[in-house]
């Protein structure tokens, strides 16, 4: 048995010995992907939004409701990253922020669903900005996209919390062109956890309006949010941008 051992180790160091010296160690960042190789998983992602945005139906509070009894104790931790996962696709997030209220209740549903809403957001944005951003800088050319990009670079913060307060933005376009913009990863994080917050409360607090119909107070919420928001782009775009130049 210890001749056979030594036997298997021999050649194995022999099997070893017999890779060329720079293929036996892979640093990590010598790996370098390639502008072609971003296309493609660009093309690849589009392709995958598309197909899921067509053929994948978005699930009804009923069907979250029975995932919740297969899964068990596991799902608020399913729910968590399908809520995560679906939302990269243009799909609307309301069905989830309802079952949120209507499965945890108003407070936990209320965490789980603002902390997959920025997780959901910043995954976006990093996604697009990884495979798209590089692609998008070499066509931006034109002088008012040029302008745009900069004031979302210096004060993006504003634009995105104005924006998210608004319901009928959608949630997932926003991220996208987020991730082409200039604009910077921890203000965009803040001001997407803060002006999601409100609309996000509301639903969840009215997270039955599905089973027993139209709420008012759930349109006052809705109407009181939309004017904060309209009122915070007015802002944005009343007060100019301070530029490097001007500061001096």
């Amino acid at each position: 048995h210890l001749s056979i051992r030594r036997q298997r180790q021999m050649c194995i160091r022999d099997s070893f010995s017999a890779i060329p010296g720079n293929l036996k160690w892979v640093n990590v960042s010598d790996v370098r992907i390639t502008p072609t190789l971003k296309k493609v998983l660009l093309v690849l992602a589009v392709g995958v939004g598309v197909v899921v945005t067509l053929y994948v139906d978005v699930p009804t509070v009923a069907t979250i409701r029975q995932w919740s009894i297969d899964a068990g104790d596991w799902f608020p931790l399913l729910y968590f990253l399908a809520y995560v996962a679906l939302t990269q696709f243009p799909i609307p997030r309301t069905v989830f922020t309802l079952a949120s209220g209507i499965l945890f209740g108003p407070m936990l549903g209320f965490l789980l669903a603002i902390t997959a809403t920025t997780v959901s957001a910043l995954l976006s944005l990093c996604i697009v900005r990884f495979l798209g951003r590089d692609w998008f800088r070499t066509h931006l050319t034109n002088r008012r996209l040029l302008s745009l990009d900069h004031r979302l670079e210096q004060r993006g913060w504003l634009t995105v919390l104005s924006l998210r307060m608004i319901a009928g933005v959608p949630f997932s376009f926003l991220n996208y062109a987020c991730g082409l913009s200039s604009i910077r990863i921890v203000p965009y994080i803040i001001a997407t956890a803060l002006g999601s917050a409100p609309n996000t409360l509301a639903v969840v607090l009215l997270g039955d309006a599905l089973l027993v119909g139209f709420d008012v107070r759930f349109a006052v919420a809705t109407g009181i949010l939309l004017v904060l928001g309209l009122l915070g782009l007015l802002a944005d775009a009343k007060f100019p941008v301070v530029t490097g130049s001007s500061k001096r």
